[in-house]
């Protein structure tokens, strides 16, 4: 069976919703995957006249939304009014934000989904609100966790034809990386990474290169020994778990392009040691993927952009990669659930 993908609205305040009606104005010229909107259809196409955009709104469920996606904007209602307006989150934001991603789970688990598409979410303002969870990964992994009783090990993955990187500390002071780095969690996440590159991707032997901490990989401990006592034995623990890793290497070696043609992906030891790479390389179309969940869930790889929410200068190119590649991994995910014709039998 078909199903369309789960887009939540994100930061209603931010680009998200401006990147969706972007996105749908394309979906005949470059054949996008069916989805629909979760949020408040009277926001949305208030959001549309200011960008001047004719995009028609159709309220729907999510069994409706393939057959309205090629003449509306399919809409699922959620129970709520957004006001707020571009560049100026107010009480609306965090519910709505909150209130698309929890529909979105609950849809995807029940099978009405194929996967998750999610718009940024501005963390500060969903932190003002009271939410617990240190950002949008975390979250989605315990909605799992609550709807399934099966504990996830949620891992984010910025992908992009040119490289794949997977930051192992995400979003933390750069002075508590190396308290926070530790032999246990790179190998979980190298795990993790190995196992959704075999299952999803499909790349039958994921090839990983390990970043090294500290410049030059330590220098044999001259400029550190994290390399050495932390992200060497990580590595020589995956080998032994039979996964081909390489490391630690040097970082500033690792992103010329005969260098990313060994391996499917770079585990990096902090945030901007892989995003920088990847930001350089492939700005305005790389995708934040989710691993590790029982479900795909992808995401446009920049933030809320609130400075430039409602211009219409915002560039979808980032939610449409995002969007295919939701439809490309949900599509192996299905082909693998699908029973053979010897099972059938």
């Amino acid at each position: 069976m078909v199903r369309p993908l789960a887009l939540t609205l994100g930061e209603p305040a931010g680009i998200g919703p401006d990147i969706t009606l972007a996105a749908w104005l394309r979906r005949a010229e470059l054949a996008l995957p069916p989805f629909y909107l979760l949020g408040d259809p009277q926001f949305i196409k208030r959001r549309a006249k200011l960008l001047g955009l004719d995009v028609p709104i159709k309220v729907v469920e999510p069994a409706k939304a393939i057959a309205t996606f090629a003449r509306a904007l399919p809409v699922v209602k959620l129970d709520l009014v957004i006001t707020a307006e571009p560049g100026a989150p107010d009480a609306t934001s965090a519910p709505a934000a909150i209130g698309s991603i929890d529909r979105a789970v609950a849809d995807v688990l029940a099978g009405k989904a194929a996967a998750i598409v999610t718009n940024p979410v501005a963390k500060n303002v969903l932190y003002r609100a009271g939410f617990q969870d240190p950002g949008h990964t975390e979250y989605l992994a315990r909605l799992s966790f609550e709807a399934t009783g099966n504990p996830a090990w949620p891992v984010m993955m910025l992908w992009s034809p040119e490289v794949a990187v997977v930051p192992v500390t995400i979003h933390m002071p750069y002075k508590d990386v190396v308290q926070r780095l530790t032999r246990d969690l790179i190998f979980e996440t190298g795990r993790v990474v190995a196992h959704d590159l075999a299952e999803r991707f499909g790349i039958a032997r994921p090839r990983l290169a390990v970043a090294g901490l500290n410049p030059h990989a330590g220098e044999d401990g001259t400029l550190g020994s994290e390399d050495a006592s932390v992200v060497r034995p990580a590595v020589e623990r995956l080998i032994a778990d039979g996964i081909e890793a390489r490391g630690p290497l040097a970082a500033d070696s690792m992103f010329h392009e005969s260098a990313r043609k060994t391996y499917d992906a770079a585990l990096c030891m902090y945030h901007d040691q892989a995003l920088i790479p990847i930001k350089t390389l492939a700005f305005d179309h790389a995708v934040n993927v989710t691993l590790g969940l029982p479900f795909v869930r992808t995401s446009p790889d920049h933030g809320t952009a609130f400075d430039i929410a409602g211009t219409g200068k915002a560039n979808p190119a980032s939610l449409i990669a995002a969007l295919r590649l939701a439809a490309r991994l949900a599509a192996s995910d299905a082909a693998k659930q699908r029973p053979t014709a010897a099972a059938q039998a």
